[in-house]
């Protein structure tokens, strides 16, 4: 188990420009649907932009702190516009 504030640092440790909202979709502290929010997302495709941000939070999916993680990954411009 693993709380929101936990996942944001992890993310923004792997992505420090982040800007990072987790919301524990079950209560259960291991199913987690995140929006990040990164300019090191720009020209990435979306498996690119995943896979930066699985990196981040590796420790805790190898380890089945996080069971399921829904992701909505942005750059600020998309965001903006």
């Amino acid at each position: 188990m693993i709380s929101p504030n936990q996942l944001e640092a992890m993310i923004k440790a792997g992505l420090p420009d982040a800007t990072v909202v987790a919301e524990d979709m079950k209560g259960t502290g291991d199913h987690y649907q995140v929006a990040v929010v990164s300019s090191a997302f720009e020209g990435l495709s979306l498996v690119k932009r995943h896979q930066l941000v699985y990196k981040a939070v590796n420790a805790a999916m190898s380890s089945d702190a996080i069971h399921a993680l829904s992701l909505d990954t942005s750059t600020p411009d998309e965001v903006a516009g």
